[in-house]
């Protein structure tokens, strides 16, 4: 249980992220590192502000880590995103090597998952879920308004 605990209290923080995209107008998915049970980097989706397809929250996070450790390697990091990270994003998490990978709610379109697996190194600790509710909320209420206008 206490476990759990940690994991719901770092991904409440990549909520607070994905509420930084949506205040933004981007897709509402925030990212989170954390090395010995604190966070150092953040990171939020910012295709939209910034001109970039490339500018997604974990990818921002990754490099905000990097950057913080002074390595091009997270090995001793978790990542907690607030959804299944895309194909682009699993690359690089196993190009940092992040060893642990924790996700609240699975991207049915565009995760993945749906894609191969195996993307990440077989050594990657998964686990998703975590406030799954949460997580897939944010993202559902966003597309919805964006249908209706």
């Amino acid at each position: 249980m206490e476990t759990e605990n940690i994991h719901e209290k770092f991904m409440r923080q990549a909520l607070l992220e994905a509420e930084k995209a949506l205040k933004n107008g981007e897709v509402p998915i925030g990212a989170v590192i954390v090395s010995n049970n604190r966070i150092i980097a953040r990171g939020y989706n910012q295709t939209e502000q910034l001109n970039d397809v490339t500018a997604h929250a974990e990818i921002i996070a990754i490099t905000s880590a990097t950057n913080f450790l002074g390595s091009k390697y997270l090995k001793n990091c978790s990542l907690y995103v607030t959804i299944e990270p895309c194909v682009m994003c699993a690359g690089a998490i196993a190009w940092a090597q992040i060893p642990n990978l924790i996700f609240g709610a699975f991207d049915s379109k565009k995760g993945f998952y749906l894609f191969n697996k195996a993307i990440l190194n077989s050594k990657v600790n998964i686990i998703n879920g975590i406030l799954k509710n949460e997580c897939s909320k944010i993202i559902k209420d966003f597309f919805e308004k964006k249908r209706k206008n």
